[in-house]
């Protein structure tokens, strides 16, 4: 099994319920969605092995990995690597787009925490239904009754607004106007952004 890397790295969460948590960035390649604000670099740069990819993983202390992308539902073997790391102890999250339900991808069962960030222009490829937390980012007005909707949709313990982040200019009073449509949503900031962590 071979998994297209985009980069691996250790870092502090940046955004949601686990902000300041130590862990290790598994970043994967590409992405099944185009969003047209997209700041993220996830294409292709290597490729490893799942052996190859718990030994980069193990070269950090942490014993935190979240999943991220690109989009890792849409990586062959991810079931492989979710049984790896769990045999080896470490806390498993996942940051998707929702576009995979647990029917196309039963080891998301298996992880400790999963972060869904559906997107507004793409809400007809939802097929996600619960999650651990919901952070939509604030792109335009259409995001109040989409985060609406959003809350039908998707079971989850916390729900995020996150400010739009457009070649480095954070939208802050769009995410503040949709928050104050919305009751019970919170606002998830990219911390990491602001104090100059990756």
């Amino acid at each position: 099994m071979i998994y297209e890397i985009a980069e691996i790295f250790a870092s502090l969460q940046g955004e949601g319920r686990n902000t300041g948590r130590k862990v290790v960035f598994v970043r994967f390649a590409l992405c099944n969605l185009a969003c047209p604000w997209c700041d993220t670099d996830f294409t292709k740069r290597f490729s490893l092995s799942l052996e190859e990819l718990l030994a980069e993983i193990a070269r950090f202390a942490q014993k935190n990995v979240i999943l991220t992308g690109g989009e890792p539902t849409f990586r062959d073997g991810m079931e492989h690597l979710v049984a790896a790391l769990k045999e080896r102890g470490y806390w498993i999250a996942i940051e998707t787009n929702g576009t995979k339900g647990f029917d196309e991808a039963p080891y998301l069962a298996f992880l400790d925490y999963i972060a869904c960030s559906p997107k507004v222009e793409f809400e007809d490829s939802l097929r996600l239904d619960r999650a651990d937390e919901v952070r939509v980012v604030a792109s335009s007005r259409e995001a109040i009754d989409f985060c609406r909707r959003i809350e039908r949709k998707i079971a989850a313990k916390d729900y995020y607004v996150s400010p739009c982040d457009r070649d480095g200019k954070i939208d802050f009073a769009l995410a503040k106007d949709v928050l104050g449509e919305l009751d019970g949503w919170a606002l998830s900031v990219q911390l990491h952004k602001l104090l100059g962590f990756r």
